[in-house]
Parts: structure tokens; sequence; C-alpha cells
């Protein structure tokens, strides 16, 4: 797994898990959401953001999280290994996402100028994730990387037992020697 692309609800854990995945496989980390939003929350043009995520996963090796089906897939999965969906529990989710809203704790893959607020509208996109959004972000993966393995996993347990499988890669040097 050199190219892995991680997706699911909102506060399902995509992020912690490509900050896992990066430092056990050692491998670069791709957070669409930073590519994605400008200062305040404000969307960018439609091909500026295409070019950052294509810069982003030209290399080849990456850990690319993040949904944004119909405008990243067609640059993301025809690349891709593997591909991990967060099956995660809607109730976790939004817990998850309504207590970092609340707690206001500074993550790193917020995007630049765009802190946490309390939103409604996220809050109902989260809630209805599996109803409203997943049969769409499906469809298109199905029709972008109908070949890449998927693998689901639900709960922490089982992600922390995924995470044990994988091999502790070596992180190498500024020659490219192991540390």
């Amino acid at each position: 797994m050199q190219r892995i692309v991680i997706l699911g609800n909102g506060g399902s854990g995509k992020s912690t898990l490509a900050r896992a995945l990066g430092k056990r496989l050692n491998l670069p980390v791709v957070h669409l959401d930073p590519l994605f939003w400008e200062p305040g929350w404000t969307e960018p043009d439609a091909e500026q953001f295409r070019m950052r995520v294509s810069q982003a996963v030209a290399s080849d090796a990456w850990v690319c999280e993040g949904n944004y089906a119909r405008r990243t897939f067609d640059l993301r999965l025809p690349r891709a290994d593997v591909i991990i969906w967060l099956d995660t529990p809607r109730l976790t989710c939004f817990t998850r996402v309504i207590m970092r809203s609340v707690t206001n704790r500074v993550r790193p893959d917020l995007p630049a100028g765009c802190g946490e607020k309390f939103d409604w509208v996220f809050l109902k996109y989260v809630w209805n994730f599996d109803q409203g959004s997943r049969p769409g972000i499906e469809a298109v993966r199905k029709t972008a990387g109908p070949h890449i393995p998927v693998i689901h996993l639900r709960t922490t347990r089982q992600i922390a037992d995924f995470l044990d499988t994988l091999p502790a890669m070596p992180v190498s040097g500024i020659d490219g020697s192991p540390a």
C-alpha cells in the first residue's frame, strides 16, 4: 500500500487514521480540506482545487483523506492501491463533530484561516450522510475505481487491529538512508 484513499463521514476519523497510516508506513499525508477551503471557509475556484489535488497526489506514495467524490475521484482513484471506508456509526460521528466544534481545539488538518465552528448545515450533513451523501460517493467510486480493493472499518478496535497488521516502515534520513 503506497497510495491510500480514506473515505467516510465527517467525524468518522479520516484525518486521525491518515496521520496514523502516514506515520506507520512513512508516507506523506494529504488532507483535502486544507486544499479546498480558503480562509473564512470560502470555496475556491473548481479548477484551482483540482490543480492542488493533482499536485498533491502526483508522487508515488501518499495517504489521501477526504471525500470530494465528483470533484477529485478521477484524479485520485486511478492511482490508488486501496480505499479505506470508515463506516463509523452516525451517532459517533455526530458526537465527535459537536465535541470538536464546542471545544474549538486546534487540529492539524484544519484549513488555514478556518477555525472550528458550530455549523447546523454540517451537522445535518453528518447525520444524514449514509442516506444522503454516501450513495453518490459510492456510485462515483464504483465508476472511477471499480477494481480498487476496499477495506471497511467500523470501530476504533477494528482500526487499531488493522494498523497493528501493518509493518512499521523506517523513517529515512535526508539522504534516503535509514535514520
